[in-house]
């Protein structure tokens, strides 16, 4: 079995654990509900362990977005239902993480470039 974790973010809904046999597939839910204009951008993540969320997939709006394994993910852009549902297919144990939703802009406020020295000490 494949136990698959889904988490919320920022303003994109449900958290939930989802378990499902592996070779099978599974789609993962995600609502959403912004008040930031017309523009909808929606990111998928999947997080293994204690390292760092990975990319999955974007979708937008007003075009396709962009998939990393087109094989393995899939979602569409329902912004009637305000819904972009992840859906993993050939599932593996590898599969097994904790999956993020985001919305865009998911963060707002100072915009400002943060730099570090990176010099070293001699």
């Amino acid at each position: 079995m494949t136990s698959l974790s889904l988490s919320k973010r920022q303003r994109a809904a449900t958290k939930r654990r989802r378990t499902a046999d592996e070779g099978h597939s599974v789609t993962l839910d995600c609502l959403y509900n912004i008040s930031y204009g017309s523009n909808e951008y929606l990111f998928w993540y999947k997080q293994e362990g204690n390292k760092s969320p990975k990319f999955i997939l974007s979708r937008f709006k007003l075009g396709e977005g962009k998939t990393e394994d087109e094989e393995k993910y899939s979602s569409t852009l329902d912004s009637s239902l305000r819904s972009v549902p992840l859906k993993i297919q050939k599932l593996e144990l590898s599969d097994s993480a904790v999956y993020y939703c985001a919305v865009r802009p998911t963060v707002t406020g100072n915009t400002q470039p943060l730099y570090k020295n990176l010099t070293a000490a001699h």
